[in-house]
């Protein structure tokens, strides 16, 4: 098998939305990726305590739902099979593992994301393992932090949340056109994010 350029974007995705796809495909065409893996995160250790998570299993359906029609873009359950506290560095060490060897892999962040790497777990490994490129818009984003190196990719970027996304259908709000139609469906069937009655 032929050497692949992968992109990796993270998250908990709870739930995912037309931000996260935007960065993704924007990405993808600016480095021209093979494929987006949205690694969806088992336990997101950097929000455990602060909010109540969806179950892992119903977050990897929206994303399943959310990438249905789009080249290039993929649903990954890595985090999911593994258990436990999602981590980026065990990710890319297990992406590394089962690929090939000269496959390259491009860590996706956003602003936000960039600017807290020095508290991410073995952060050394995630450098070492991976090229790191964050998408934002121009001019959000600033130099690296000491020790860590970046390719900035300008991407546009969607005032939208999944905070605000959960506080809408919460408030019995549409969120038609913020998700795709087969993310609301799956919202809607497995009744996520709804105020108890």
């Amino acid at each position: 098998m032929s050497p692949r350029r992968i992109g990796i974007l993270g998250g908990t995705f709870d739930p995912p939305h037309i931000g996260h796809l935007v960065m993704a495909v924007q990405v993808r065409d600016a480095l021209a990726l093979d494929v987006v893996l949205l690694v969806v995160a088992n336990e997101p250790w950097q929000k455990v305590g602060e909010r109540t998570i969806s179950p892992a299993r119903d977050r990897l359906a929206l994303v399943e739902a959310a990438v249905e029609h789009l080249e290039g873009l993929e649903a990954c359950d890595l985090e999911l099979r593994r258990g436990g506290s999602s981590y980026t560095a065990d990710t890319l060490a297990e992406l590394a593992a089962g690929g090939h060897p000269d496959d390259q892999r491009f860590l996706i962040l956003g602003a936000d994301a960039a600017a807290g790497l020095p508290t991410w777990e073995r952060g050394d490994e995630v450098a070492d393992r991976c090229e790191i490129v964050v998408a934002a818009r121009e001019g959000e984003v600033g130099p690296a932090p000491p020790g860590w190196s970046w390719r900035t990719v300008t991407t546009t970027r969607l005032d939208v949340s999944s905070t605000e996304l959960r506080e809408r259908v919460a408030d019995g709000r549409t969120i038609e056109v913020l998700v795709p139609a087969g993310v609301r469906r799956e919202i809607d069937a497995l009744g996520l994010y709804r105020s108890p009655r």
